[in-house]
């Protein structure tokens, strides 16, 4: 099976897991629409499938260094539907935010890396959350089991 099969058959808690974490995001320097831009970039991997007593399930951080850019867009872009508006010097608006993370866009990286490692930091505790829903629902040997196939 694919990574797709176990993550495919793990939607409900990872569901349930997001409701649960967004006490966490809300404590955090993230407003909601950042953190799911963020986990737009995270992939979840199964590190040791085949020892689920040692499998941990991590999260793949590897993209969000592309998003970081755009998290002030989101919260200007959700600010602008909720008051109506729109600034009058950002005619591109998100498509060119999109064209940026993207590294289709002009200009630097743009990379404010505290952001970075607080997204990753907490990308790697919602994996702990979700491994840890998943263990107590009596579901982790299985997503270990179609992990390894």
């Amino acid at each position: 099976m694919s990574d797709s099969d176990w993550s495919d058959r793990i939607v409900g808690e990872r569901m349930q897991t997001d409701q649960e974490f967004a006490e966490k995001v809300a404590a955090s320097n993230f407003s909601r629409q950042q953190w799911g831009l963020i986990m737009t970039a995270v992939e979840f991997e199964i590190e040791n499938p085949d020892d689920p007593e040692s499998a941990r399930l991590v999260a793949d951080t590897s993209k969000v260094e592309s998003v970081v850019p755009e998290l002030e867009k989101v919260d200007q872009a959700a600010g602008m539907a909720a008051g109506g508006g729109r600034p009058d010097d950002d005619a591109g608006g998100i498509l060119d935010g999109v064209k940026d993370a993207l590294g289709l866009g002009g200009g630097g990286d743009g990379i404010d890396r505290e952001q970075l490692a607080a997204a990753e930091e907490m990308a790697q505790m919602y994996a702990g959350d979700l491994q840890e829903r998943l263990e107590s629902r009596g579901k982790w040997e299985e997503v270990c089991v179609l992990a390894r196939e």
